[in-house]
Formats: C-alpha cells, structure tokens, sequence
C-alpha cells in the first residue's frame, strides 16, 4: 500500500447544509453585535429630542418635582445611555425611555410658557413628527 487514505467525495447536499449553517450562524453574530447600537436615522432622532428638550423653556414635572430644560435634558441623556437595550426604534424610546419613570412608573409632564401641562409621551411624539415632516421636506 502507498501510505494514502482513500477519501470519500462530501455529497453536495451535506455542503449546501454546512454552508447554510455557516451564513445562519455569522449573520446571527452580526445581528447580535449590532443589537445595542441604535440605527443612525433612530440616532439622530433621539439626538433631536434631546436637544429639543435642552433649547426649550420648559418645565419638566418628573415625579412630581420641576425641573428646568437643562436638567431635563441630562436626565433624559443619562436615560438614553442607560436603557438602549430597551428600545429599537424612537417610538420605543419615547413610550418606554423619555414619557414615564422606570423608579414610580408615574408619566412626566411638560409646561410650557402659560400652556397647561401635557404628557412627556404626547410632547415628544409631537416634536418627531414635526421633526420628520421637515426632513421629508
């Protein structure tokens, strides 16, 4: 005998399901490293929300304590920061990050100028759409 193994050829179905399993298990790896990095159009929204929140003359009631835009806006930060795994999209931002507190669940309210104070859920949601409108535009 020479030494040499005889190898059996791989049937083309074993290496199609090989291949499959290959895709399936780098696209789950890619899906799953960029999980916690919210989309750049879902970025940019949050980006403006916060910066609406910061330029604004509001007051924001959270827990039932006033707050200026400036304090607002570092809260809403530090909560944006803190519960990315927590929304997919500025929707789920603003229902789940920036509307209540995640300590007594109450909603946060916004007063603006002599205008009663409204839902944070209803303010933010009224800022993306006008934001949207205008990039549409």
């Amino acid at each position: 005998m020479s030494g040499r193994r005889h190898e059996q050829p791989v049937p083309a179905r074993s290496v199609a399901r090989r291949l499959r399993l290959a895709f399936i298990l780098l696209a789950g790896t890619a899906i799953a490293e960029g999980a916690d990095r919210p989309a750049p159009a879902m970025d940019e929204e949050i980006d403006f929300l916060v910066a609406a929140v910061a330029g604004s003359d509001c007051t924001f009631i959270r827990n039932g304590r006033e707050h200026d835009a400036g304090a607002a806006s570092k809260h809403l930060q530090m909560k944006r920061e803190r519960g990315r795994r927590h929304y997919d999209s500025t929707e789920e931002f603003i229902d789940r990050i920036a509307s209540k507190s995640s300590w007594s669940g109450r909603d946060y309210l916004i007063r603006c100028d002599a205008d009663e104070a409204q839902t944070a859920k209803n303010w933010f949601t009224a800022k993306l759409a006008r934001y949207r409108e205008d990039a549409a535009d």
